[in-house]
């Protein structure tokens, strides 16, 4: 039965993500980064530095525009970037990883774009409190005729809170993790559902749900404040040890370099030809790239909504880092360690393939090595689960309306499959989070097309304006 599921799974993961949604989202960046002259790039070091100011504007918002990109940046920075960057790699060959760097280089004039509108088109409710996203961008901007296709857009984003990027692949993970850790064979266990369970996973499981349960009462400014303290701190120790793993191999870098394009155009092919390969390692690095940056994916927008804001243009510049720093960062440091340590090529999957790389590369005990990956695997899956919680609460109420009794039981349900996560197989897991993104995203890439000249517009008026010449 089980593997009858797998099948059909992978057969509409298959069908979701083909040649037209990876066309889709590469075309629907590339078009904006024309569109906007490359000002992904031209502009980093601007939204560098409104990232760091503290000459914040007084617009309508919950929180401040660095604490929304922390919230956004909770959600992104996950096992998307340790476990998610190890599963495309085994996937697709060490090409996937050229792919993920494709998407997000398109992908970051995307996240620019769909942030930019996320402000300009919210919604401020009677208690005061701020929403916003795709959802309200579809319905305004192009009108109200297609407030059908933001509802589908709503109701895919709530599976992907379920059932995607928001709880079982981070819970699983999680406790994969600790598993591997504390009780690598198995030799504590009971039987649930006809498998056996590590009662380190069991319990590992129930004590991550408890403490998610306590933040998420709390909303967003409780998920925020969590995300400020713990996001930044995780990210630079993570990016520190892969720093010492390729500090001390740095000879093998060009080496891993020539793998990963040679693998990428197919150069290198290890199943299914030439043209295969290039496919393969396309489908997973992009579908991994989308998973671990969200860039198209519409989520992102929902918390830059929320952000003290008033100028639409600063708030998407700075919200666009968040696939910078995600995936040009930390997946390109996790990639790198893998390929360089050959870990993708030695018959292991998920967290362990990260784990060795982690084990072989770094000059410590492997015990110490597989904690430290441990630690950042559970701090970085933790602030998704929270961030994500967020974002499909807010997908909810653009449905049902501001009813707090119902969000409280939607709530409640989302912690519940947070508990259920840890015994669902990996492939599983990871199979039905990429149906759910790329469900998701078509919506939402739509709705950029089509507002493309709204974000030129807002964007040339910005600059013409001098805006950006008055930072303090």
């Amino acid at each position: 039965m089980l593997s009858k599921i797998t099948r059909f799974l992978s057969m509409v993961d298959d069908l979701v993500w083909g040649l037209p949604l990876i066309i889709l989202i590469l075309a629907t960046g590339f078009f904006l980064t024309l569109r906007l002259k490359g000002l992904q790039i031209k502009r980093l070091p601007l939204a560098i530095r409104y990232m760091f100011s503290s000459d914040e504007e007084d617009g309508n918002g919950e929180v401040s525009s660095f604490a929304a990109l922390c919230t956004a940046l909770s959600a992104t920075i996950g096992t998307g970037n340790i476990v998610g960057v190890a599963t495309a790699i085994v996937s697709g060959g060490p090409g996937a990883l050229f792919w993920m760097w494709m998407a997000a280089i398109v992908g970051t004039a995307t996240k620019y774009a769909e942030c930019l509108l996320a402000v300009k088109y919210r919604v401020v409710e009677k208690d005061g409190h701020v929403i916003g996203g795709p959802f309200y961008y579809i319905e305004n901007g192009m009108g109200k005729q297609f407030r059908w296709l933001a509802k589908l857009f709503a109701v895919f984003g709530i599976m992907v809170g379920l059932f995607g990027i928001g709880t079982f692949t981070q819970i699983n993970g999680i406790t994969s993790a600790i598993g591997n850790f504390f009780d690598s064979e198995n030799v504590h266990y009971v039987n649930l559902f006809g498998r056996d369970y590590s009662l380190t996973i069991i319990i590992s499981g129930i004590i991550l749900t408890f403490f998610v349960a306590l933040v998420l009462i709390g909303g967003l400014k409780r998920i925020s404040s969590v995300a400020q303290i713990i996001v930044p701190f995780m990210a630079i120790v993570y990016v520190a040890v892969v720093l010492i793993i390729l500090g001390l191999n740095l000879g093998k870098i060009p080496a891993a370099l020539a793998e990963i394009l040679e693998g990428a155009f197919g150069l290198r092919a290890f199943s299914g030809g030439m043209f295969g390969a290039m496919i393969v390692a396309m489908q997973k690095g992009i579908a991994r790239g989308i998973f671990s940056n969200e860039a198209g994916l519409g989520s992102a927008p929902i918390a830059a909504a929320a952000a003290q804001s008033k100028e639409e243009v600063r708030q998407g510049l700075i919200s666009m880092l968040g696939t910078f720093i995600d995936t040009i960062i930390i997946c390109t440091m996790t990639g790198l360690s893998i390929v360089i340590t050959g870990a993708w090529n030695m018959g292991l999957e998920g967290v362990a393939v990260t784990t060795k790389a982690f084990q072989i590369g770094l000059p410590f005990p492997e015990r110490v090595a597989a904690f430290i990956l441990m630690i950042c695997l559970v701090f970085f899956a933790f602030t998704t689960i929270l961030g994500w919680d967020y974002y499909s609460e807010k997908c909810l109420e653009y449905i049902i309306g501001n009813k707090p009794r119902a969000i409280k039981v939607y709530r409640w349900i989302y912690i519940a499959c947070i508990f259920i996560g840890p015994y669902m197989t990996v492939q599983a897991v990871w199979t039905i989070a990429d149906i759910c993104n790329g469900l998701m995203a078509i919506p939402n890439l739509i709705a950029l097309i089509v507002l493309n000249g709204v974000v030129v517009s807002e964007t040339n008026s910005f600059f013409e304006r001098g805006v950006h010449k008055q930072l303090k």
